[in-house]
């Protein structure tokens, strides 16, 4: 009986054992079921918020967004990528090819122009192949030097961009693309009746030259606008470029304000322009038979001095230490050189350096591993350059080729930011007079100053030459179109900036 008794006691004891640990599974089960429904449905709510932008939602956002995380300082914070706008919805024409030519920013300008002629031909383009074969013979393709899924994603509510032209349009397929250079500065009616036929008979062309297929001038002003769009959002540098681009401009930021001088003294500068003005006859002779090697430039036999009267030479560095003195920097001033190797090396930097001490380099201020992977790769190290002269605090081109350009009107863009745009045909002229004792320093600094009062990148309307638009003002050096809002930008730019040739 006792050993019944203690059977019956032993289950008795079990059975608390057994039902209160179930119990407590329950009950914490129903705990975790109901907290992930909950930051579910905050989690909803955020995104509802986000999209629609309301102030009720906006105000749940930010209480939400303190309960999942404390507040962080403004420059730590991560921001989320914006949500994509739809996709275009349209039927595309044909796949549109296009193989760019020149240097990295002569090709971010053909790459604007060919979205803007997708866009109005309502053509899917392909992304963009870069120069591989020219002086600099960098390897680089779009996406070492570019976001191509930002380019992608940033543009889709305007043209539809894929990675390759899709396997049945291939070569194995037995498809052959049509290949040809637009017309140079073609406008709309060009596009819309000369070429787009082009896609109705062979799906599939190729543009293999890109360099100024657009006019600068007489385009509607949504194709304008969506140029600056593509300049300004979606050419977007990758982020190893962005990453050690900003680390340079916060390495000169933190030493004081910097000059961006862009001092084009490069061996293929002088050898295609002809310049040879301060050269050797030796170099005179080096230069002439690298011009010589390439049989795709035209002009062989250059008068040196013709053309450096005419303004169309670079300034030499001394030239550029004599003006740069003129304008009132002194040797205290920070100067970045924006540019690659400067012929004739550290020699023909002395005089410029003995005016201005604090002059720097990509190559001084980082270390050579930083650099190691941007080496050979011209455009990439030019990509640097092109972050620096956007941020500095002055930026002056020796010569207006297209980076110089390109900066330009980047910085207008940015509000306006003081570029100084050497007026070189003047300057020679004053160079010379001073040099040879006709002109004291201070008529020479007086005379430089005066010619360049109304250089600054001030508001101005582009230039515009009936029939010559070679001689006229390039578009993404004064995108005049995108720095307003309105149709009519004269608050801004003034009726009386319009600078049109009769």
């Amino acid at each position: 009986m006792e050993v019944r008794s203690e059977n019956i006691q032993a289950r008795c004891d079990k059975v608390p054992a057994q039902v209160i640990p179930r119990t407590r599974l329950q009950g914490w089960f129903v705990r975790v079921c109901s907290s992930i429904l909950l930051w579910t449905c905050l989690v909803q709510l955020v995104a509802v918020g986000k999209l629609w932008h309301s102030h009720l939602f906006t105000g749940l956002t930010n209480r939400v967004s303190w309960v999942i995380r404390p507040p962080v300082h403004v420059e730590e914070a991560v921001q989320s990528p914006p949500p994509l706008l739809p996709a275009r919805n349209y039927e595309s024409k044909g796949f549109l090819r296009v193989s760019c030519n020149g240097g990295l920013n002569q090709m971010r300008a053909a790459i604007c122009d060919m979205v803007v002629v997708a866009r109005l031909l309502n053509l899917t383009l392909i992304v963009p192949e870069l120069d591989k074969t020219s002086f600099w013979a960098d390897p680089s393709d779009f996406e070492d030097i570019f976001d191509v899924r930002h380019f992608i994603d940033s543009l889709r509510d305007e043209v539809k961009i894929v990675k390759r032209v899709p396997k049945r349009f291939s070569r194995k397929y037995g498809h052959e693309a049509f290949q040809m250079p637009p017309v140079s500065w073609s406008n709309e009616k060009y596009y819309l009746e000369q070429i787009l036929p082009l896609f109705n008979k062979y799906k599939v062309v190729h543009f293999n030259r890109t360099d100024s297929r657009l006019a600068n001038n007489g385009i509607p002003l949504d194709l304008q606008r969506l140029r600056c769009h593509v300049n300004f959002q979606g050419l977007k540098f990758t982020p190893e470029i962005e990453t050690l681009g900003h680390k340079l401009v916060q390495i000169l930021q933190r030493m004081g304000p910097f000059v961006a001088l862009h001092l084009r003294y490069e061996m293929d500068m002088l050898a295609f322009s002809g310049c040879t003005h301060g050269c050797s006859q030796e170099e005179a002779e080096e230069l002439k038979q690298l011009r010589y090697a390439f049989p795709w430039w035209r002009e062989k036999e250059i008068v040196s001095e013709e053309r450096r009267q005419q303004g169309l030479c670079p300034l030499t560095p001394e030239e550029a230490a004599l003006i740069l003195q003129a304008l009132g920097f002194d040797n205290e001033t920070q100067i970045y050189i924006a540019s690659g190797e400067i012929y004739g090396g550290e020699n023909r930097l002395a005089s410029l350096k003995a005016a201005f001490p604090r002059i720097v380099k990509k190559e001084t201020l980082l270390q050579p591993a930083k650099l190691q992977q941007f080496q050979n790769h011209s455009s990439q190290m030019a990509a640097l350059d092109f972050m620096v002269s956007i941020a500095s605090n002055t930026f002056i081109p020796t010569y207006d080729g297209n980076l110089a350009k390109v900066v330009e009107g980047h910085r207008r863009y940015l509000g306006f930011r003081k570029s100084i745009l050497l007026d070189r045909r003047k300057l020679v002229q004053l160079l010379d007079l001073h040099q040879n004792g006709t002109l004291s320093w201070n008529e020479f600094e007086a005379a430089v100053r005066q010619a360049h009062e109304k250089r600054m990148g001030q508001p101005t309307r582009r230039r515009v030459v009936p029939d010559k638009p070679k001689e006229e003002d390039y578009f993404y050096a004064k995108p005049q179109e995108c720095l307003c809002e309105e149709t009519s930008c004269d608050d801004l730019l003034g009726p009386r900036n319009s600078n049109k040739l009769l």
